[in-house]
C-alpha cells in the first residue's frame, strides 16, 4: 500500500468555487486584519463573502447597505479596533455612499471592500465608483491577479494610518482570476512626526502655571495618542477641571470633569466651564458643536489648540499648536510644578459633589411639557438609573441626540456612540446599533433614536434584533421632523411635511419578536424596569411619546447662530 501526500490529496481534491482566485485572496487578508466582516452580498462580492463565511469568520449581514459601513463604523467606535465592510457594485455601492461619507468626516478607519465594474470597462449600469468615492474624500484601492493580498494589506494600512476609510474595490471579471505573478506596489508614505518646540512649550506652560481657572479639553485625538493619564496629571497639578469632546465621554472619570463640551453640557456645568480664564484643546476638533456654535467659552478666554492635523481653524481666536499630542503633554509636565496655591478646584468644591454630578434635569424637571406629552429631559434623566450601567448608549440623528449625552453616562468613550453627527444624517442608528452589539455583546445597547430616523433605517431594525443579546431601543416620538420644526416652522414655514403620522415602535418591534411598551407617563416606565428584572437577553423596545414643545440647549443655540 503506498502513502498519499497532502499536496497530491489536494491536487486531487476538487477545487472548491471561492478558492484560487482574487476574491478568495482578499477575503483571506481581511479575515487576518479585521474580526468582524459586515456586509450584504451581491453579484460584486458573493465569491468574497463565501470564502470568508464557509472559513468561519464572523458575518453579520444588513439589510440595507447603508447599515454595512454603520455597523462597521460603530464596531470601530465601539472597541478601537478597525473593521470591514463590503457590498456589491453599483446600487450597492451608492446605498452605502452616506454612511462612508459620515466615516470619512468622522475619520473612521475602516476599510470597505466592494465590487465594481468590469477592468474591460463598465456596463450601462455601472459608474465611476472611484470618483464618487473621491468626491466624499476617500481613496479607493484596486485589487487585481498581480496584487490582490498586498494591495488588501495596504487598504487596512492605510486606514490605520490616515485614520480614515478606505475602498477596495475588485472588478467582476477579476473577482474569479487567478493570481499571477505579484506586482510591486509602490511604499506607502510613513506619517510625518510633528515633534514639540521647546518654545512652543515654555509658553503654554507659562500659560497654565499663570492661569487662576485652566481647564483642558480633551478629544479622540488624545485617546489616539494614550495621552489620558499624563493629561489627568498635569490638571491635578494645575488644580484643573476637565472637559471631553463627545468620542471621548468619560475618558478622564474624574470627579472634576465637567461632562461633554458643546451643545450637549448641562447648563449648571456650563456656568462653571465659562469661568475659565485659560482652556488647553488637546485632540479635539473645535467644531461647531463642541463649540456650542463658539459660545462655549467668553472671548476674553485664552485658548490654545494642540493636536497633530492640520488646524480646521474652526475657533480663529484659538492659538494652534500642530505636535504630536503625547509628547507635548510629556514635555508639559516636565514644566509644570505642583500648585502651592488655592486652585479652581479649591473654590469650586461642588463640581466634585454627587449633587453636581446628578442626573436630575434640574433645566426643566417636569414630567410633561405644554402640550401634554412627556418631557424627553425628565424620561431620559429616569432612565439613567434604570438602564444597566455597563451599557453601549448609541444614537440616531435628529433634534432628540441633545438629551442621551446630557443625561445617559456611559462606561468609557468606547459606549458613547453618535454615527451620523458628521454628516448630519438620520436613520443610521439602528445600523450602528448592531455594530456596537457585534462588538461588545457584555453590554447592554441602548439605542436612543426619533421616530424620523427611526422609520428611515427600519430595514435593519431586524438586524439589531438578530445582532444583540441584550438590548434596549428608546424611540422619543415627538410624530414630527423634530429638527425641522423647531427651525424652520417657529419661523413660519408650513409644518405639513416636518409632521408624521404617529407609530408606536413597540408594536413593530413585537411584529419582529421583542418585547415592548408604549410610554406616555413616567410611570410607564416600569414595564421596563420590569422586564430588566426578568430577562437576561433579548431586546426591549420603548416608545415614548415626547412633546413636540421642549427644545434641546443645542437646537436653541444652532437657531440663535443662524438667526
Amino acid at each position: 500500500m503506498t502513502s498519499t501526500s497532502t499536496e497530491a490529496i489536494l491536487a486531487d481534491r476538487p477545487r472548491l468555487p471561492d478558492e484560487g482566485h482574487v476574491a478568495a485572496a482578499v477575503a483571506d487578508v481581511v479575515a487576518q486584519r479585521a474580526a468582524h466582516l459586515f456586509g450584504l452580498m451581491g453579484n460584486g462580492n458573493v465569491h468574497l463573502i463565501s470564502r470568508l463565511t464557509r472559513r468561519g469568520c464572523p458575518f453579520t449581514s444588513a439589510r440595507h447597505e447603508s447599515a454595512t459601513v454603520a455597523m462597521a463604523d460603530a464596531y470601530y467606535r465601539a472597541t478601537g479596533n478597525i473593521a470591514a465592510a463590503t457590498t456589491t457594485y453599483g446600487a450597492g455601492f451608492t446605498n452605502a455612499y452616506t454612511t462612508l461619507a459620515e466615516a470619512r468626516i468622522a475619520r473612521i478607519p475602516l476599510v470597505l471592500v466592494v465590487g465594481d465594474a468590469p477592468s474591460t470597462g463598465p456596463r450601462p449600469f455601472d459608474v465611476d465608483q472611484a470618483k464618487a468615492a473621491e468626491a466624499a474624500g476617500v481613496v479607493t484601492l484596486v485589487a487585481g491577479p498581480g496584487n490582490a493580498e498586498a494591495i488588501t494589506h495596504r487598504a487596512f494600512d492605510l486606514a490605520l494610518q490616515t485614520v480614515q476609510p478606505v475602498v477596495l474595490a475588485i472588478p467582476y471579471d477579476l473577482a474569479t482570476a487567478p493570481p499571477s505573478d505579484p506586482l510591486p506596489l509602490e511604499p506607502m508614505p510613513t506619517k510625518r512626526a510633528w515633534p514639540a518646540n521647546p518654545g512652543d512649550l515654555d509658553l503654554v506652560a507659562r500659560l497654565l502655571t499663570a492661569a487662576k481657572r485652566p481647564l483642558i479639553l480633551g478629544g479622540r485625538g488624545m485617546l489616539l495618542a494614550d495621552a489620558v493619564a499624563p493629561l489627568l496629571h498635569l490638571g491635578d497639578r494645575l488644580g484643573a477641571l476637565f472637559m471631553t469632546s463627545l468620542m471621548a465621554a468619560n475618558a478622564f472619570n474624574s470627579s472634576w470633569d465637567l461632562g461633554i463640551a458643546g451643545g450637549f453640557t448641562r447648563l449648571h456645568r456650563l456656568d462653571i466651564a465659562r469661568q475659565a480664564d485659560m482652556v488647553l484643546v488637546v485632540g479635539a476638533s473645535q467644531n461647531l458643536f463642541q463649540t456650542r456654535y463658539g459660545t462655549l467659552f467668553p472671548a476674553e478666554t485664552k485658548i490654545v489648540r494642540i493636536d497633530n492635523e492640520p488646524d480646521p481653524g474652526n475657533i480663529p481666536s484659538a492659538e494652534y499648536i500642530r505636535a504630536d499630542i503625547r509628547p507635548f503633554v510629556e514635555g508639559l509636565l516636565d514644566r509644570v510644578a505642583t500648585a502651592t496655591t488655592t486652585t479652581w478646584r479649591d473654590s469650586a468644591p461642588e463640581v466634585a459633589s454627587p449633587a453636581f454630578r446628578s442626573s436630575l434635569p434640574s433645566e426643566n424637571p417636569e414630567e410633561f411639557g405644554p402640550d401634554g406629552r412627556l418631557n424627553p429631559r425628565a424620561v431620559v434623566a429616569a432612565l439613567n438609573a434604570i438602564l444597566p450601567s455597563e451599557r453601549s448608549v448609541v444614537m440616531d440623528g435628529g433634534h432628540f441626540i441633545g438629551w442621551a449625552p446630557m443625561y445617559l453616562s456611559v462606561p468609557d468613550p468606547h459606549g458613547m456612540i453618535l454615527v451620523g453627527s458628521g454628516f448630519q444624517s438620520i436613520g443610521l442608528g439602528f445600523g450602528s446599533a448592531a455594530g456596537a452589539s457585534v462588538a461588545r455583546p457584555e453590554r447592554t445597547t441602548v439605542l436612543v433614536s426619533g421616530d424620523g430616523g427611526g422609520l428611515m433605517g427600519l430595514a435593519d431594525f431586524e438586524t439589531f434584533i438578530r445582532a444583540t443579546r441584550r438590548g434596549v431601543v428608546v424611540v422619543l416620538n415627538d410624530s414630527a421632523y423634530g429638527a425641522e420644526l423647531h427651525q424652520y416652522a417657529v419661523k413660519g414655514l408650513h409644518d405639513h411635511a416636518m409632521l408624521i403620522d404617529e407609530v408606536d415602535f413597540a408594536a413593530v418591534g413585537r411584529a419582529l419578536g421583542t418585547s415592548g411598551a408604549k410610554v406616555r407617563t413616567m410611570a410607564d416606565l416600569q414595564h421596563l424596569q420590569n422586564w430588566l428584572a426578568t430577562h437576561d437577553e433579548g431586546v426591549f423596545v420603548l416608545d415614548v411619546a415626547i412633546s413636540q414643545k421642549v427644545v434641546a440647549e443645542w437646537m436653541v443655540e444652532s437657531v440663535a447662530a443662524k438667526g
